[in-house]
């Protein structure tokens, strides 16, 4: 059975709790309530969880902070605990009980400072229905007993910001990138201890999420990553600090959200993992006052779309042996218009693209055009050569919507694919792999599409002459339309016995 990436079972219980809400408050304040009830009974199920263990041992350390802090957990002040929110959850105060309880959290971790919602007072949100979720967390969303329940939450967080994103339609998109995708892009740049991880428009964090985990599996120190990211939204910028938080993850984004084209928060980062899921095709990002920018190296991008602007500010940004992963829609690969067409010569003449994966449709909750993987490298292992692959058949159906990749399957094909490349001992696949030196490249005018690189996957043949074929399939496709004209008879008669003419 395939290992599904979009739900695990246990998230749903939060899910179902915040259907609860669906109808009963602003659209726009949807998000941001569940997201910090979320926050709040993770943290607080953490906090009581290591209360008690500090309890039995019984050296009075329970109140010290730096007993939790030294555990990667938050110290919650009493006023912030679960216990005290769910005592007072049919009360009309419910409200103003969770909007101190955010505050007193903040004043707790200088972290947090103006990022937990404190909306659970306003008079739009129905009190009877926030009691009624308060009590769904307390009853239902069991995170006590549960075994390396950082992870089970976070996975639970990612699930409900999906969700969002399928409900949300294109707008969620920009602060969830699907897990099988970053899978694959974390799998295939493979990020060690004592790197920086960089994403530019980092959305709620999924990027840094899965490079830890990869650390993690990898037996690894998951403490010994630096992470960067920037955020233009402010609510996204928001949700990325708590995934953080829950996660255990020291994160430098930036000490505000800001547009990174205009306000560059981390100037001189040089990266050696960049990972990012840029907006596709941004128009009008202020392309006419940035005009000598020191990033357009490999020329200006054009105001009508932002992605060579992207690509450009993520090489910017890397150090002597950096890597990028990145998502792009698929005008990127073929595109001439407005000197887009120069700007991509220009970076492959420079020797920095590794590889092109173009993946299936569906992938993603709200984007249905074809994107593909970029990989860009500054010291590429095979010089004046980059790898092509045509993943568009694989993954598969989770539902009529949702396209999905296996991690041992599919994602597994893909890592392994790209590492035989880097060692030099990859052997191409007609339809599925193939490798371009420079020169090729240069032979398809620059052009990046991995189709034309691959091909087309060869059929067996089954030794059948062609003609013998034909007569067969004929003669088999004449038969299916006899017994057709057969069942419609039949059917004709069936109706008319009935008085129902045809």
């Amino acid at each position: 059975m395939a290992k599904d990436n979009t739900k695990i079972g246990f998230e749903k219980q939060i899910w179902d709790a915040a259907c609860v809400l669906w109808g009963h408050i602003p659209a726009a304040d949807y998000r941001k309530v569940i997201v910090g009830l979320i926050f709040l009974r993770y943290i607080s199920s953490a906090f009581e969880k290591r209360y008690k263990e500090l309890v039995e041992e019984g050296y009075g350390f329970e109140n010290d902070k730096d007993a939790y802090i030294e555990k990667n957990i938050f110290y919650v002040p009493e006023k912030a605990r679960w216990s005290v929110i769910a005592s007072s959850a049919h009360t009309p105060e419910i409200g103003t009980v969770l909007d101190e309880a955010m505050r007193a959290i903040e004043d707790e971790n200088k972290s947090l400072k103006n990022v937990l919602p404190k909306i659970y007072g306003s008079p739009d949100l129905d009190k009877r229905v926030l009691g009624e979720v308060v009590d769904l967390f307390t009853n239902e969303v069991k995170m006590e007993d549960i075994d390396g329940d950082r992870d089970i939450l976070g996975r639970t967080y990612e699930y409900c910001i999906a969700q969002f994103a399928a409900y949300e339609g294109t707008k969620g998109g920009e602060f969830y990138t699907p897990s099988s995708i970053v899978k694959t892009i974390v799998e295939i740049l493979k990020p060690f201890e004592d790197c920086r991880v960089y994403d530019p428009c980092c959305g709620s964090g999924g990027m840094f999420v899965q490079s830890v985990k990869f650390l993690q599996a990898h037996s690894q120190n998951r403490d010994r990553i630096s992470v960067y990211g920037q955020e233009s939204n402010a609510d996204t910028w928001k949700m990325a600090k708590m995934n953080m938080a829950i996660r255990g993850i020291d994160a430098d984004f930036g000490p505000y959200q800001a547009d990174t084209f205009f306000n560059d928060l981390h100037k001189t980062l040089k990266a050696d993992f960049i990972m990012a899921n840029p907006p596709f095709n941004l128009k009008n990002w202020g392309q006419d006052k940035l005009k000598d920018d020191v990033r357009w190296k490999y020329g200006l991008p054009p105001e009508g779309n932002a992605n060579f602007a992207w690509i450009q500010h993520m090489i910017h940004h890397l150090a002597p042996n950096g890597k990028i992963g990145l998502v792009l829609a698929n005008g990127a690969l073929s595109s001439q218009t407005s000197g887009e067409g120069e700007i991509r010569k220009n970076i492959i003449e420079a020797d920095l693209i590794e590889g092109i994966i173009a993946l299936p449709t569906q992938l993603f909750y709200s984007v249905t055009i074809p994107v593909t993987l970029w990989f860009i490298s500054k010291n590429k292992k095979q010089k004046g050569k980059t790898l092509f692959i045509d993943a568009r058949k694989m993954g598969y159906m989770v539902d009529r919507k949702h396209r999905d990749f296996d991690d041992e399957k599919d994602i597994k094909k893909l890592a392994e694919t790209f590492e035989s490349f880097q060692n030099g001992t990859l052997e191409e696949v007609k339809g599925f792999c193939a490798i371009a030196s420079i020169e090729d490249i240069a032979k398809q005018d620059y052009i990046l599409t991995p189709g034309r690189y691959v091909g087309i996957e060869e059929q067996e043949d089954d030794g059948e002459p062609f003609d013998d074929k034909m007569k067969r399939l004929t003669s088999e496709l004449s038969d299916m339309f006899k017994k057709s004209r057969e069942l419609e008879d039949e059917i004709r008669k069936k109706l008319g016995a009935i008085g129902y003419e045809i």
